[in-house]
């Protein structure tokens, strides 16, 4: 029973550390995938780098294309956006 008591405050400093930082942060990682996969063509967006631009293209692997300005296209990598300011809205179906 001695033995279990001293790995009682190791266990509850674990549980603390899981609650404080490692479950917040998966949350975050969960809604950042969400948000890259929600990408569409006309949202702004804003780059981790703070570029901010309009999705002109996502392609089917891992990047999209940003217009910075007229006629001036990027490749951005999807992870890297870090916020969409606007959202376009779906096309209605006829």
């Amino acid at each position: 029973m001695e033995a279990f008591a001293q790995f009682i405050p190791l266990i509850l400093i674990f549980a603390i550390m899981y609650l404080l930082l490692i479950r917040p942060q998966q949350k975050k990682l969960k809604e950042h995938q969400a948000m890259v996969a929600a990408l569409r063509r006309g949202d702004q967006i804003v780059t981790q780098g703070g570029i901010i631009g309009k999705v002109s293209k996502v392609k089917d692997d891992n990047e999209i294309e940003v217009e910075l300005a007229d006629n001036v296209r990027v490749r951005v990598v999807k992870s890297t956006v870090a916020q969409v300011i606007s959202k376009t809205e779906p096309a209605a179906s006829s």
